[in-house]
């Protein structure tokens, strides 16, 4: 325990019999139990995690609470706790390995391998039904160091944030030590994810290194969690809508510790980017429309039916330009597109405004 808070730390593992064992074996004492998440692995990665088994004691954790009778008053809340209970049936085939009740390992067994973020879901939701009060990720390649975990925990074990994610970049070694391919990968994402998320002053939106509430556990549906590697990048933008407070603390950027990244930048940044896109739309409309209206709602999508009405006046400029008939009346066209461009360029600066305004009392 913290201050007499209970943390879990959820270690995601594909193919990492050389390196988990380095990481449950380097785990501070005050850390309660080892969610660790074997994707599938098609190496000997569940018998080294197995071999710890029985030998890391911890105290026992409280049990669930149990559902309440229902009354007039507790309608809602006997229904979440329904509903939290049967969301084991949303998740891939996995088997949970706990034999002993104070043991500090928890083995999730995937059935069939599900990616990170199911991996990271499924290990959020053991931590929630466990009453974990502070959930940590840890990924089982080893490239976050564990001597950082409480300066992640303890704004979650105070009740001064919600989450909390490390920042490599501003590390002083961080552009030279990080491989430029993913320096670059990160920086395009962390830009898009601002956009997306809301949360404008989180800028190292890649890393896995992060620790979350009890409470936001219960706010965030674990079930939708973006399945992938675009995981801290959607549980940000479910942070968001819920109204989530956020820190980021410093943290060292780890690599060339022996290693393998299974992450192929060409094929991750598009999907992502695309995540994000989608997530967009979903955050304005549910947090913007449906949960409490802003004007930036309207100023967002203004902006954006402007823009796609001057594309076709460029169009037009172009084939002028180019010699071609279809291009007739450039001056007319030219103004159009100016007014609608222009116009559309206000809006959607005036609705990122208003966005970063509203959201800076999450960031603290």
């Amino acid at each position: 325990m913290l201050r007499g808070k209970t943390v879990g730390v959820v270690v995601p593992c594909y193919n990492e019999e050389t390196q988990v064992g380095m990481v449950i074996e380097s785990m501070p004492d005050f850390v309660d139990r080892i969610i660790v998440i074997n994707d599938q692995s098609k190496d000997k990665t569940k018998e080294v995690v197995t071999g710890y088994i029985g030998k890391l004691e911890s105290a026992p954790i409280p049990p669930a609470p149990e559902i309440p009778p229902i009354s007039m008053y507790n309608q809602a809340e006997v229904a979440l706790m329904k509903r939290e209970k049967a969301e084991w049936k949303k998740f891939p085939p996995h088997e949970v390995i706990h034999k002993i009740d104070d043991d500090k390992i928890v083995i999730i067994d995937m059935l069939k391998n599900s990616g990170k973020g199911n991996a990271v879901a499924i290990g959020y939701k053991w931590a929630k039904e466990n009453q974990i009060d502070c959930t940590a990720i840890m990924d089982g390649d080893g490239q976050m160091d564990p001597s950082e975990l409480e300066s992640l925990c303890m704004p979650i074990v105070n009740d001064e944030v919600d989450y909390v994610k490390g920042n490599r970049l501003k590390h002083p070694e961080s552009i030279r030590h990080i491989p430029l391919i993913r320096f670059f990968g990160n920086s395009v994402l962390s830009i898009l994810t601002k956009i997306a998320s809301g949360y404008w002053n989180v800028s190292d939106a890649q890393t896995g290194y992060t620790a979350i509430s009890h409470n936001a556990l219960r706010i965030i549906d674990v079930t939708d969690i973006y399945p992938y590697y675009g995981v801290p990048n959607d549980i940000l933008i479910k942070l968001n809508i819920g109204n989530c407070t956020v820190r980021e603390v410093n943290i060292k950027p780890v690599y060339r510790i022996g290693e393998q990244s299974k992450m192929k930048i060409g094929t991750v940044i598009p999907k992502i980017s695309l995540l994000l896109l989608k997530s967009f739309f979903k955050r304005l409309w549910i947090k913007y429309f449906f949960k409490d209206f802003h004007p930036l709602f309207l100023l967002y999508h203004f902006g954006f039916i402007l823009f796609f009405a001057c594309i076709p006046f460029a169009v037009r400029i172009i084939q002028y330009l180019a010699g071609s008939h279809a291009g007739e009346r450039p001056i007319l066209n030219s103004i159009m597109f100016m007014f609608l461009f222009v116009s559309s360029l206000q809006s959607l600066l005036f609705a990122m405004w208003m966005d970063i305004q509203n959201n800076e009392r999450l960031h603290k």
